[in-house]
């Protein structure tokens, strides 16, 4: 059974409880509201993109009193806010304990076309104020919509962890080099090759700070890589077991550049949504017995695409090079000219293990570990099995593909002199939410998997190394 390959689109936005948006301050009026610690952040925190800070708080704490003294495009004014006081102001912000006061600054706000925001009161505020990652010019917001300031932070504080300082760096250099880049002489799609080369340099050694020779080299090997650009690439990505943490970095970044994604049925929607919303997914799923698109088309497709210079990401579930019938579309790429990039993937036979938590090779009873596919073109056994070496126990038998096929396959190896209490387990969904482990022996693994309502992806892991589990 066979079928197209079949563009869709990609997902609706899931519902926001507010949007992110970074607003430019510099050179316009921000009010303030208060006089403790808490409006004393805001104050800072307005200060530092260039806006122009008035402060209204009768008794201003010693912190809003230093802020005043450091900044000079800070204003302490220290007497209550009055309703002219909105007048012009691009946005106000207040840390109030008065609810009476509280209420009216939000009145005279909205009265003024002023959009607010009141520190705990998210019912009187426009907007909400996130806890950020500041390594200016990249900035990172995390928000709760006002549900948890607290966990805010602590997202935050992990994010901290993951973002070096020398990134900083690294985006000021962006912010510099954006008009030579501009003015280069680059073609578009030149000069997103300049950036992606950009990044990718960032993520290499993130200890190190962009140098002035980093610019120029960068343009000239985006330069010398226009006409392969310009002519299409490919990458074959490998999409992991099915958890989306799985996915590598490498893969991560192919998916957010590339222009058109071919995908599997056995990848997850939450991994394609990890490639940028402009780009095109096709669906050219192959599934054992059920319609699927033949494998000439989908090596056709990726030479058209690569042909239009599109960036092409080929996404494959688990590792692409293990039964993923790689080589056909690399051999079909070469063919007509094109060079295909692979990034590896977490293939499931490690899925499976981690999902039983048992290692699969031993120093005592599995020196070798073994794959194979129990599904071919004519749902059989393939000729070339070799069985003596499938049921050596001395192995560990990593079986893709192999619901339908395990009751015969049980018997075969059983027939070639593997013991009964052999430790075997069917792995259905490893590595996802929906992840089950059927337990037994290679003889009564069949029957217990009968018992289940078993619809796959399923990972059939046999040997005694399991026995440690």
């Amino acid at each position: 059974m066979t079928r197209k390959p079949d563009e869709i689109s990609a997902d609706l936005m899931q519902p926001l409880a507010t949007l992110p948006v970074f607003y430019a301050l510099a050179g316009r009026r921000v009010l303030v509201i208060g006089g403790g610690e808490a409006a004393a952040w805001k104050v800072d925190l307005a200060a530092a993109t260039g806006a122009r800070v008035d402060v209204f708080a009768p008794a201003p704490c010693d912190k809003l009193r230093e802020i005043g003294e450091a900044r000079d495009n800070v204003s302490l004014h220290p007497r209550a806010v009055a309703p002219d006081d909105f007048a012009g102001a691009a946005m106000a912000l207040g840390a109030v304990e008065d609810d009476s006061l509280a209420r009216q600054a939000h009145q005279w706000a909205r009265a003024a076309g002023v959009p607010i925001n009141l520190a705990d009161r998210p019912a009187l505020s426009d907007f909400i104020m996130g806890a950020i990652v500041n390594r200016s010019p990249l900035v990172i917001g995390v928000s709760t919509g006002g549900a948890s300031p607290v966990f805010a932070q602590a997202v935050r504080g992990r994010i901290e962890t993951l973002v070096p300082a020398t990134f900083q760096a690294w985006a000021r250099a962006a912010q510099a080099w954006r008009p030579f880049v501009r003015a280069s002489g680059l073609d578009f799609l030149a000069r997103r090759d300049f950036w992606r080369r950009f990044t990718r340099l960032a993520f290499r050694d993130i200890e190190r700070a962009p140098q002035e020779d980093d610019r120029a080299a960068l343009v000239e090997e985006a330069r010398a890589g226009a006409e392969a650009t310009a002519r299409g690439r490919v990458t074959l990505v490998g999409a992991g077991p099915g958890d989306p943490e799985l996915l590598t970095l490498k893969g991560m970044r192919a998916l957010a550049g590339a222009d058109v994604v071919l995908f599997d049925d056995l990848v997850p929607a939450s991994i394609l949504d990890l490639a940028r919303r402009e780009a095109t997914r096709i669906n050219v799923g192959k599934r054992g017995y059920a319609p699927s698109v033949r494998q000439e088309e989908i090596s056709a497709l990726l030479v058209e695409l690569a042909r239009e210079g599109k960036n092409v990401v080929r996404l494959k579930g688990g590792d692409p090079l293990i039964f993923g019938r790689a080589n056909e579309e690399i051999a079909a790429l070469r063919e007509a000219g094109f060079s295909i990039e692979i990034v590896p993937g977490v293939t499931a036979a490690c899925a499976g293990g981690a999902a039983i938590g048992a290692s699969l090779t031993s120093r005592e009873t599995a020196r070798r570990l073994q794959f194979i596919t129990a599904h071919t073109k004519d749902g059989e056994f393939p000729e070339d099995f070799d069985w003596g070496a499938l049921a050596d126990e001395r192995a560990t038998t990593a079986v893709y593909m192999g619901n339908r096929t395990l009751p015969a396959l049980s018997r075969r190896l059983l027939q070639e002199g593997m013991s009964h209490d052999t430790p075997a387990f069917l792995i259905e969904r490893a590595s996802t939410p929906q992840e089950r482990v059927v337990k037994g022996t290679i003889a009564d693994l069949p029957s217990k998997a009968a018992e289940q309502t078993i619809v796959g992806p399923v990972m059939v892991l046999i040997g005694w190394a399991l026995a440690e589990n």
